[in-house]
């Protein structure tokens, strides 16, 4: 197949974007949004139903096509309820994208300090959580022949410093088991580790002047921080027909953070 530029086009497909509805600058509604520009329709999918709407509308005055949904990932009910109406919307499902999770929420405690309610909560929303998600929109992606599925882990998983970073390395873990169990179905499952980025989230979880950044200048190859735009582009290879042949891979996106052969 001769390549060509329309490979990473997304029209005529279904995305589904967990955690989209960040308000101001954040990595979901540039993922949301980035879709819709290469022509998928979205459903903008988040807790915070509000702000899934507000990007939503966003995406519908820039000419795309996309709809919202609150949801909360931790319940299989809510997961399906968000399934049955991106099939009555708009058919089915193409693409899933895992973004949502707990980060800048977290206290910075030890594992060994952390209260077991804690660990289960962030074990729920970042590991079982994606899990959910794919347990709802598998079986829509098999009617359609297919699909793909792109994982949010971190820069942070390699290694785990954190119970965050814990919570991210299994959501590796889950991404590689699910390439190889659904690679068969034409379901290609990757993930994203982003690095520091400019959202709203990651300078409140590490402002510029926090010990970390000034870690990070020491040692990055590039910038220490990227824009969450700047993950775009790699989200559209492992969403498009140009990433086709890729699954159960991490692609890290961080100006050389994590610098891996």
């Amino acid at each position: 197949m001769t390549f060509s530029t329309e490979q990473f086009r997304l029209d005529n497909k279904v995305a589904v974007v967990t955690g989209a509805g960040g308000r101001g600058n954040s990595i979901g509604g540039a993922y949301a949004k980035g879709l819709a520009a290469a022509g998928a329709k979205v459903v903008v999918a988040d807790l915070n139903a509000e702000g899934a709407a507000a990007v939503c509308e966003e995406i519908k005055a820039a000419g795309g096509e996309a709809i919202s949904v609150g949801v909360d990932i931790t319940q299989p009910e809510s997961v399906q309820a968000m399934a049955l109406v991106a099939e009555q919307s708009f058919g089915g499902v193409d693409i899933l994208v895992n973004n949502a999770a707990l980060m800048a929420e977290l206290k910075s405690e030890q594992a060994v300090d952390l209260d077991i309610d804690q660990w289960n909560k962030i074990m729920a929303v970042n590991v079982t959580g994606a899990l959910n998600c794919v347990q709802a929109l598998v079986p829509l992606m098999r009617k359609r022949g297919g699909g793909k599925i792109i994982n949010q882990t971190s820069g942070g998983a390699f290694p785990a410093i954190s119970v965050y970073g814990v919570s991210k390395l299994a959501l590796v873990g889950l991404t590689t088991t699910l390439a190889r169990q659904l690679g068969r179905e034409n379901i290609n499952v990757n993930a994203i580790a982003p690095g520091n980025t400019t959202s709203d989230a990651g300078k409140l979880l590490t402002p510029d002047d926090s010990p970390f950044i000034k870690f990070l200048e020491a040692s990055v190859a590039m910038r220490v921080r990227g824009a969450p735009d700047e993950l775009v582009g790699s989200l559209l290879l492992l969403c498009s027909q140009a990433g086709d042949w890729i699954t159960g891979q991490v692609l890290h996106v961080d100006g050389g953070w994590v610098l891996r052969p």
